[in-house]
């Protein structure tokens, strides 16, 4: 009986998912053994400000995200996937150990902004790639094994950040971190990239990149996205808020892998539910468990309660991160596809920038308990939207009552 629970775990996994899979895996061991690591380093180390954390986690992700639409429209363009997988994950891989000579924040910056190109230039066309190397029956449990592996890699690296930061400290965790992410580039090599050309009508020959060519719902699902992810204020905040009520470094790292063991744990099981009742109900209940989580940290001001907050939002994420990925490739078109995913992840990234600097200046000029109220009010806002969007199968229902 265990055996054909793992089978249909596995059922639809192909050997290019597996290998994504693993080059998650081994690139995120790495990164979140920087990443966690960052927030702490620029408040505890350097001396910057919460706004200074706000201005470099909303930067990278910034700078990250413009690539993204450039290198899925590029990808579709010439139907390549691995190219941009393999120049964007050496790029993470080489820069992430020059964190270790950082004197200043300005320099931390410039190294993450560096990193996160990388991230920009293989993000969609990875994720094009996993939708081209599944059945669409399989889309939602695809994403959510490949977000899966990553949040394996994600648990490891902190456990090792948090096992070596007291004896090695800062400089010495970002220079080991070099190591697994240079094996995930490695593992791309054995990705076997299907070059077929795609069939699209002769009207769709020419593949634009604009906003407007994307279908009317998946523009509003963008949008949608788009003012929900203003609020994130994402895991730096609540290390922040784990070392404001007086939580150690190391523990407060602690609080982040269990973050990510929640993740982990749940993302395949929501991916699954997607293909089987809709990505959308998936969608807002996210929203709405991040709405609770930003409320409960509010009030938040003891050991257990911090504890509980980070476990609601690793269940959050795990309902929003493969599977708003699987709906962009659901509502785009088929010659589209990496186009589409490019444009939703810079749109996400182009309001992470403002989005983090506010949550940053909140915390500092107002109050900590600011910044979840922020992050409140937003969430909500999303939610009534999203009512709006149509998902797949409803939307399919409705062209064939017409």
């Amino acid at each position: 009986m265990k055996k054909d629970k793992q089978i249909q775990i596995f059922k639809g996994i192909s050997k290019n998912i597996f290998i994504l899979g693993l080059v998650s895996l081994f690139t995120d061991l790495s990164s979140q053994m920087v990443f966690p690591l960052i927030p702490l380093f620029l408040t505890t180390v350097l001396s910057a400000g919460a706004h200074v954390v706000g201005i470099v986690e909303g930067a990278a992700e910034t700078t990250a995200s413009l690539l993204k639409v450039l290198s899925g429209y590029w990808s579709d363009k010439i139907n390549k996937r691995k190219r941009f997988l393999l120049f964007g994950y050496s790029l993470s891989s080489i820069t992430k150990p020059l964190f270790a000579f950082a004197n200043a924040w300005s320099f931390v910056l410039f190294i993450r902004v560096i990193e996160r190109i990388g991230k920009g230039l293989r993000s969609a066309p990875r994720d094009a790639l996993l939708a081209e190397s599944c059945d669409e029956s399989v889309r939602g449990k695809a994403y959510g094994f490949q977000r899966a592996m990553d949040g394996i890699g994600s648990v490891l690296g902190a456990i090792l950040a948090f096992i070596l930061l007291p004896t090695f400290g800062y400089r010495n965790i970002f220079l080991f971190a070099f190591i697994p992410s240079i094996i995930a580039v490695f593992a791309i090599l054995f990705i076997q990239e299907k070059n077929a050309p795609i069939k699209i009508e002769a009207k769709e020959a020419q593949i634009k990149l604009s906003f407007k060519e994307l279908p009317p719902n998946l523009r509003l699902f963008i949008i949608v996205s788009s003012i929900f992810a203003l609020g994130h204020f994402g895991y730096a905040f609540l290390l922040l808020r784990a070392q404001n009520i007086g939580l150690a470094d190391n523990m407060a790292i602690l609080l982040y892998v269990l973050f990510y063991i929640v993740y982990t744990i749940c993302i395949i099981p929501f991916g699954i539910l997607s293909d089987k009742i809709g990505r959308k109900p998936i969608l807002i209940t996210g929203y709405l468990v991040y709405a609770i989580t930003s409320i409960g940290l509010i009030f938040t001001s003891n050991n257990f309660t911090i504890l509980l907050f980070f476990v609601t939002y690793g269940i959050f994420y795990a309902m929003i991160d493969g599977v708003q990925r699987a709906f962009v490739v659901d509502l785009a078109p088929k010659h589209l596809k990496a186009t589409s995913l490019g444009i939703f992840h810079t749109a996400i990234g182009l309001v992470a920038l403002p989005g983090g600097f506010i949550a940053g200046s909140l915390w500092e000029k107002i109050s900590p308990e600011s910044t979840f109220v922020y992050g409140f009010a937003l969430s909500i806002i999303s939610m009534g939207l999203f009512i709006f969007v149509k998902d797949k199968k409803k939307q399919a229902s409705a062209n064939l009552d017409y």
